[in-house]
């Protein structure tokens, strides 16, 4: 996965090659056959962002909650470190405001069954 290696903040030692964003598939699929799910960067999801919604969402496919102020991002990005994000993984959320630009967040593009 491409995270910060190295000293955060002050060296990226590089160890893959890739100061911010590597390419696409420039990592091993994962089981599932996802490329780069993890690191790189956040990815955007449909969902409105409300701390709380787990606790009362349905136990399968839980889409968020209808409205909201914040959109989810999951999967950590290239800026995530050892030593201050323990959040690069597909389970962690973090949030932003739709309006929001920044260069360690993007988005996958999904093809419905």
């Amino acid at each position: 996965m491409n995270i910060w290696q190295g000293l955060f903040p002050a060296e990226n030692s590089l160890e893959d090659g890739w100061l911010t964003t590597a390419p696409v598939r420039t990592y091993s699929a994962n089981a599932y056959g996802l490329w780069q799910t993890v690191g790189n960067v956040w990815e955007w999801c449909a969902d409105w962002y409300d701390p709380n919604y787990y606790g009362v969402s349905p136990e399968r496919e839980p889409s968020g909650p209808p409205t909201g102020q914040q959109r989810v991002l999951r999967g950590g990005s290239y800026l995530c470190h050892d030593s201050y994000c323990n959040r690069y993984r597909n389970s962690a959320r973090s949030q932003n405001t739709p309006d929001s630009s920044m260069g360690n967040a993007g988005f996958r593009t999904v093809r419905p069954r």
